[in-house]
This record gives C-alpha cells, sequence and structure tokens, in this order.
C-alpha cells in the first residue's frame, strides 16, 4: 500500500509535512476513519477511507477504525459488519483493535461533570421549539435560556437524575454554556447530552442518556492520541466547538481537524438517508444492490478495490467542493479490467446459425488467448460446429451505411475463426426470424479471405458446448445528473427504469460452466461481468451482473 498511497500529493500531507518542518508536530501521526454504524459506506466513504488510511501510511503512521456509535436507534450489528469487510476489502488494516465512542461512555460522562462543575455546562428544560427559538439565526443573536443561570450543584444533581432515568425522553438536556450571541450558530450553548431509553448494540440498556456527536468525537480524537482529525467540509463551522471542548476538559492531548471536500457524483445520490429509503422503499434489493453507490453494491458488481483506489487519486483531496462526472469512475474500473479481466464470448440474445457447409458430424477446437495483451494469462478452447450462436442485434435484413457486421449475402468474420455469409433467413409461423443459413469459407482461419472483404468482425459460441446464462444488464440507477436537486420533486421520480435488464437464455462459452468468482470476464464486444455466486447457486446456471460497458454509452448523447 505504501507506493500507492503515496502517489497523489496533497494539501494536507502538504500541512503535515510543513507542521514537521517547523517543529510544530514530532512524533507518530495518526489518525482514523469514524464511520456510523447507521448504514452501508458509499463511495463518499471510500474517498475518506483512502485518505485517512492513506495519510497515516505516507508518514509511517497509524489509523484507527472507530465507529461512532451514539445514535443506538438507528444503529446496528449488521452495518458494523459491513463496514468491517468494506475497509478490508479496499486493502487497509486498522491499528490495534476496533474502537468504539461507547468504549468511552464512562470518560465522556465524567467530562461532562467537570464542565458543569466548572460552569461550562448547565442542564436545560426548555422543548424542542422553545430552544429553536431562543437560538436566533444568522442574522439575530440568540437568547440565554432561563435554566442557563443554574447554580452548579443543582445542574450537576440534575444531570446525575437524568443518568439515573428519572426523566423522559426530552424533559431535559445537558448543554454547553458558551455564547448565544456568537455568528457561528453551533457555539450558542450546543446540547451535550440528550435522554435515550434504547438498547445500545455494544452497552446494553447501560445507559438511558446519550452523547451528542459535537462532544463525543473530539474526546474520542484525544483519548486515542489522535494527531489529525480529518473531516469533511460540512464540519469546517464545527471546529471550534470541536477545539473549545478539548480546550475545557482535561483530556490527554488536542488533536487538529482539517476540513476537505465531499465527494459528489453526478447521476448518484450518496445521502445515507435517502439510500435506506430506496432499500426499505423496495426500488433496489439491498443495500448491496449492484446499482447502489455503496461500497459493497460495487463489490458485487464486479468493481475491484484497485479500481476504486485509483479512482479516489484521480479526483484528489482539496477544499473546493463541486460535483465529479460518475463517468471519472467508470473510467477507473475499465482501466483497471482491461489489463487483468480474461476475454470470453457471451451471446446474449442468441439467433441460431447453422453452417450448411460444414458437417453435422463434425467439430473442431480453436485456440484463442484469454487476454490478447497478456500472453502470460494461457490460452483457451472454444468449439467450431455446424449449429452456432450469434446475438441477433449483429443482424439486419437491410444493412445501414457503413454496416460493420452480419446480413444477407454479405460476410463477417467470427472472433478467432472462419468467415461465413449469410445465404437465407428462416422464420417461424409469425414471421420472426428464427434461424440463418450460412455458408463457411474453410480457408479463412487466420487468414484474409480472397476475392472478397467481411463486413467486420462478430462474437459468438457453440450451439453444441456453449452454456446457458443469466445476464444482468446493470446500468447508472439515475437518470438524471442531479436526482436530488429538484427541491419541489422526489429523487425518486429520477430512478432510472431501464437500471436493470435481465436476459434470459444467453450463452457463454463453455469455459464459462464454473467461472472465476474473484475478477470480471470481458465479454468481447459487451463489456465487464461479474458471476453472481448466490444467483448462480441458486439458479443452478451462470449468473453474471455488468459491472461496466465496454465505452461510454451515456456520452455524446447515448442515454
Amino acid at each position: 500500500m505504501s507506493a500507492e498511497s503515496k502517489k497523489a500529493h496533497n494539501f494536507i500531507q502538504s500541512l503535515i509535512e510543513d507542521a514537521i518542518a517547523k517543529g510544530e508536530h514530532t512524533g507518530k501521526v495518526v489518525t482514523r476513519f469514524p464511520p456510523e454504524p447507521n448504514g452501508y459506506l458509499h463511495i463518499g466513504h471510500a474517498k475518506s477511507i483512502c485518505l485517512n488510511f492513506g495519510i497515516a501510511d505516507t508518514f509511517d503512521g497509524e489509523c484507527n477504525l472507530r465507529f461512532d456509535d451514539t445514535n443506538p436507534e438507528k444503529e446496528s450489528q449488521e452495518y458494523i459488519d459491513s463496514i468491517k469487510k468494506d475497509v478490508e476489502w479496499l486493502g487497509y488494516e486498522w491499528a490495534g483493535d476496533i474502537r468504539f465512542a461507547s468504549d468511552y461512555f464512562d470518560v465522556l460522562y465524567n467530562f461532562a461533570e467537570e464542565l458543569i462543575e466548572k460552569d461550562k455546562a448547565y442542564v436545560c428544560a426548555l422543548t424542542a421549539d422553545e430552544m429553536a427559538a431562543y437560538r436566533g439565526s444568522l442574522k439575530e443573536p440568540g437568547r440565554n435560556s432561563p435554566h442557563r443561570d443554574r447554580p452548579v450543584e443543582e445542574s450537576l444533581q440534575l444531570f446525575r437524575d437524568m443518568r439515573a432515568g428519572k426523566y423522559q425522553n426530552g424533559e431535559l438536556v445537558l448543554r454547553a454554556k458558551i455564547d448565544m450571541a456568537s455568528p457561528n450558530i453551533n457555539l450558542r450553548d450546543p446540547i451535550l447530552y440528550r435522554i435515550r431509553y434504547a438498547d445500545h448494540h455494544q452497552t446494553g440498556d447501560k445507559w438511558c442518556i446519550y452523547p451528542m456527536y459535537d462532544f463525543t468525537h473530539p474526546i474520542s480524537d484525544a483519548m486515542e492520541g489522535i494527531t489529525h482529525s480529518l473531516c469533511t467540509l460540512e464540519f469546517e463551522d464545527h471546529r471550534p466547538l470541536y477545539d473549545w471542548v478539548l480546550e475545557n476538559v482535561s483530556v490527554p492531548c488536542q488533536p487538529r481537524q482539517i476540513e476537505f471536500a465531499r465527494l459528489n457524483l453526478n447521476y448518484t445520490i450518496t445521502s445515507k438517508r435517502k439510500l435506506k429509503r430506496l432499500v426499505d422503499e423496495g426500488h433496489v434489493d439491498g443495500w448491496n444492490d449492484p446499482r447502489m453507490p455503496t461500497i459493497s453494491g460495487m463489490r458485487h458488481r464486479g468493481y475491484t478495490p484497485e479500481s476504486i483506489r485509483t479512482f479516489c487519486d484521480m479526483v484528489g483531496v482539496n477544499k473546493a467542493g463541486g460535483t465529479v462526472d460518475v463517468g471519472m469512475l467508470e473510467y477507473a474500473i475499465r482501466e483497471d479490467l482491461n489489463v487483468r479481466a480474461p476475454r470470453a464470448m457471451c451471446v446474449m440474445r442468441p439467433l441460431k446459425v447453422t453452417l450448411t457447409n460444414y458437417p453435422a458430424d463434425k467439430s473442431e477446437t480453436l485456440v484463442l488467448p484469454v487476454h490478447p495483451q497478456n500472453p502470460e494469462m494461457g490460452e483457451r478452447e472454444v468449439t467450431w460446429s455446424q449449429t452456432l450462436y450469434i446475438d441477433r442485434e449483429d443482424f439486419v435484413e437491410e444493412a445501414p451505411r457503413k454496416w460493420k457486421r452480419l446480413a444477407p449475402d454479405q460476410a463477417v468474420r467470427l472472433r478467432g475463426g472462419y468467415v461465413m455469409t449469410c445465404r437465407e433467413i428462416i422464420r417461424d409461423e409469425r414471421g420472426d426470424i428464427v434461424e440463418l443459413k450460412c455458408e463457411y469459407d474453410p480457408n479463412t482461419l487466420g487468414v484474409n479471405p480472397e476475392g472478397y472483404k467481411p463486413n467486420g468482425v462478430i462474437h459468438w459460441v457453440s450451439a453444441t458446448d456453449s452454456v446457458e446464462a443469466d445476464i444482468n444488464l446493470y446500468d447508472r440507477l439515475f437518470n438524471h445528473e442531479s436526482p436530488d436537486s429538484d427541491k419541489e420533486g422526489n429523487f425518486v421520480d429520477h430512478l432510472n427504469p431501464e437500471s436493470l435488464v435481465v436476459l434470459k437464455g444467453a450463452r457463454v462459452e463453455k469455459g464459462l460452466a464454473e467461472p472465476r468468482t474473484d475478477i470480471p470476464y470481458q465479454f468481447e464486444r459487451e463489456g465487464y461481468f461479474f458471476c453472481d455466486q448466490a444467483l448462480t447457486a441458486s439458479s443452478g446456471h451462470p449468473v453474471f451482473n455488468r459491472t461496466v460497458t465496454l465505452r461510454d454509452s451515456w456520452g455524446k448523447g447515448g442515454k
């Protein structure tokens, strides 16, 4: 990982290098990746993972994995397990044991009492609506709560009573005592603790009060010796509160918070709340649906960890927000798979071809490269026989100008095989084309025909030993560049109705009877496809998910 992580030099790396050069930072660089276990990780989290682990690796430091588990009503072990798997799959190792913010609940409570004792926090009984009214606005300062000047002893006892379960949800909160006139609304006496009667996945029913993120996060960082707390830009206005907490309690160190621009992709939703809605309402088949921008969804679709890390490196790390074209992500996976994916042929919409001048009782074995640019990957065998299948889309009755495929009385080369010419069209009782009668040229294996020129090259499989397969043609989940930008509408209105097209009865070459499940294949002329293990096991024949097309079909008016 070291060489890869050191490729991209970003402003955070420069800040750390400068601090080291000036003697402002000594010792080990320690970062952390702190996801909330309230959903599956998505491509935006991948950028944060690559950054936090990459910075630690660049400076020979450490990166912790810590779950910010302060909201038990929305968290679950399922999300914890999926996050651990995603980080490992991306190729990173966290330092030591997995950590949880809940590991520090006792410490956090003690620090809360310390703030009360210093008259830096108080228990407030305002309702949520009253608190909002007292908070003021961006143009007007807030007003002090009538409970702001409670005696320290009274707030301390009330806080202990909150912990003891003597009050109901929403009756009381603990607030920091900072400045209700601050231009930064985050400093207008923010809530530090609230009452929540909910079992916690780590601590059970030990607690009925839970700390807020803005109180938990800086203290968790400090308890772990984090030196650089890397956050997305929406936390920039929270940094003064982050620093205030650390300056007013007896933590062992004071980490530095640095913000960077989050990753936004067009044609994509990355709000966990909205992604959860897609799952809950059945618009997708779970968090790991291959159309989802989740890391598990992309893994299920056939994306590789290398391609995602490359994409994050291409996007870079900066302070300026913006939207990245999802085509860049697709480019990264194409470039990665082009080098590593074995080639194979798949006829998605089979059309029967009978070679009238090839004996019915004869067949021959043709040898094709596994990868034409990578000879060390070896060779594969396909069978040439009298009856073949080609794709229906590779034949037309009336060929348009510059047609490069099959048409009546025109010739094409079959990939790795012979040249054939269409002589007759067979139809069923409805008039649909069900078979083509063709002649093959026995003198064209590996050489050009004499006296005529084939239109082009198409793929094929033998009807005698090809294997039935189902193909899931996955495409972008949304057909709108910014699906949640329309404040008047609903983002689900922009779901792409063709984000999944299922093709039954496709045919793949015999070598894919038991396909590899560790890497996608390139189906020649079609795209990159990944074997779906679960669906293959349940259906009894191979099922492939399309990872990405060979070319960007969305550019230049393609979609």
